[in-house]
């Protein structure tokens, strides 16, 4: 298993929160991370896709903010790429930087597990995730045609990658 991502340099970490910490996802967080799933989307996953992505030992990790389960996020790594998985902050503490520390630490540990580039998936409706992920470096690479499921039917994705090599 790879260490922890080195979180100690993030310029938001103390204005974010008071007493924060990033730890590897364990079934019993679970029941936690899908009352925040069922509240964050309109189509959320189900337990069983956390479940397999545990069982199949993806890096999966949560964010503790003030002692309680604020965040979580799911990094694949295979053949020298990763692909972010899922990454999401409560409702109720998102625009306070969590989402940027999680994400971060997840591309942190795609480093560690020797991946040379970083990929994902966005809604275009999701202007704020989409505005953090360019801001972090990544780029618009593609669409996926009606890849997510939407109240008027489908939406494509925006798909975004970044290098890895040489980061900082």
């Amino acid at each position: 298993m790879a260490a922890e991502p080195d979180t100690r340099s993030m310029p938001d970490a103390a204005a974010a929160a008071r007493d924060w910490s990033l730890r590897p996802m364990r079934a019993t967080d679970v029941d936690a991370v899908m009352e925040i799933e069922l509240r964050a989307y309109p189509f959320p996953w189900t337990r069983g896709i956390f479940d397999d992505c545990l069982r199949a030992a993806y890096p999966a990790w949560v964010l503790h903010v003030d002692r309680r389960l604020a965040g979580y996020g799911v990094l694949s790594v295979a053949a020298g790429e990763a692909h972010v998985l899922n990454v999401c902050v409560d409702p109720e503490l998102q625009g306070r930087g969590h989402g940027r520390r999680l994400f971060r630490a997840l591309v942190d540990l795609a480093q560690q597990h020797d991946a040379q580039r970083v990929f994902l998936e966005v809604r275009p409706s999701n202007p704020n995730a989409v505005a953090l992920y360019y801001d972090e470096g990544f780029n618009e690479i593609g669409r996926r045609p009606r890849y997510y499921p939407a109240h008027n039917g489908r939406e494509d994705a925006i798909v975004m990658a970044r290098e890895l090599f040489g980061a900082d």
